[in-house]
């Protein structure tokens, strides 16, 4: 049983990563579903929320079908930091999560995110200080390094424990390479096997079948597999994961009909949380991942992207399995 300090989450847990515009209530809600053993908001900026701007107050949102959850909060000023552990803690989350691992250039000229990991340091002294600010189990999520370089993960790894996080999450590039070239999971292996760590290491980057969640358990010990890019349009994968890992066989993909249903579902949980106008706009990002493979669809998609009104749209997804040929992937 793997444990965030007396938070269960089963013997394998699959965490859904936070993502900026992605990992919201609607699409939470679609993941815990289908098989999300913990979650995570989108990152919240500390500055944003000591300043009560709205955008960030309003991803304090979470509901009692996501939990357990974690609220995530980046930001590189150590009072900010401070008094948005305590403005999270009164959201009552699971947990606090830390993002150490944001390569976005905005994020790091600030000193958050993967900024950060060129002052281990200060890494360590504001990790201990919101440690010591909430009541709350403190986790964190990081890279390898800043570059080739400083991958120096073992070795922040074990200081952030000492300090006193309750689990760390690992994506396999330095910040340098942000989202290209092939994720390494060689080093997030060694700080699980380290003698000195006793806190869960969950393992992110490139986890997008059941075939490479289970390689990544079975070849470097991994106590979980967080994943991100890979549940975008396809919510589905968590309970891939979990049956291919108790059966050895895969799932079939959901067919076309599975796939409009949830991509309604995510529609109408977005107009509900967002309001219609905002609801509708924000959700035309995530279509083309609900359909990807399947035929013909570009006249089908044109309106799913431009329709303005709610009705509307419900009925064009409630007719694309009727309109449409079984994908083809």
């Amino acid at each position: 049983m793997v444990k965030i300090a007396d938070i269960e989450l089963g013997d394998f847990p699959l965490l859904l990563a936070p993502m900026e515009d992605v990992s919201d209530p609607p699409f939470r809600a679609l993941c815990k579903r289908h098989g999300a053993d913990m979650m995570y908001t989108e990152f919240i900026s500390s500055e944003g929320l000591i300043r009560d701007a709205h955008k960030s107050t309003q991803k304090l949102d979470i509901y009692d079908e996501e939990r357990p959850i974690g609220i995530q909060i980046f930001g590189g000023d150590e009072d900010a930091m401070r008094q948005s552990a305590e403005i999270v803690e009164r959201s009552k989350p699971e947990l606090l999560d830390i993002n150490y691992g944001c390569p976005v250039k905005k994020v790091v000229c600030k000193d958050a995110g993967a900024g950060i990991l060129k002052n281990i340091p200060k890494m360590v002294k504001l990790t201990k200080a919101i440690v010591e600010s909430t009541n709350l189990p403190v986790t964190v999520k990081t890279r390898l390094g800043w570059d080739q370089s400083s991958m120096k993960i073992v070795e922040v790894a074990e200081r952030l424990q000492d300090v006193g996080i309750k689990a760390i999450s690992i994506h396999g590039r330095t910040r340098v390479q942000m989202y290209k070239g092939g994720a390494d999971w060689s080093l997030i292996g060694e700080v699980k096997n380290n003698p000195r760590i006793n806190i869960p290491v969950f393992g992110n980057g490139d986890v997008d079948s059941p075939q490479k969640a289970l390689e990544m358990k079975n070849r470097f010990g991994v106590d979980g597999v967080m994943i991100g890019r890979a549940a975008i349009g396809n919510p589905w994968v968590f309970n891939q994961i979990k049956h291919y890992m108790k059966t050895g066989t895969v799932l079939p993909t959901p067919d076309i009909k599975e796939r409009a249903e949830a991509a309604a579902e995510h529609l109408k949980r977005s107009v509900e949380w967002k309001g219609e106008r905002v609801g509708i706009m924000e959700m035309r990002r995530h279509y083309s991942n609900y359909f990807k493979g399947i035929s013909h669809f570009k006249e089908t998609r044109m309106k799913l992207v431009t329709e303005d009104d709610y009705t509307a749209l419900m009925q064009v997804l409630s007719e694309i399995g009727t309109l449409h040929e079984e994908i083809t992937l």
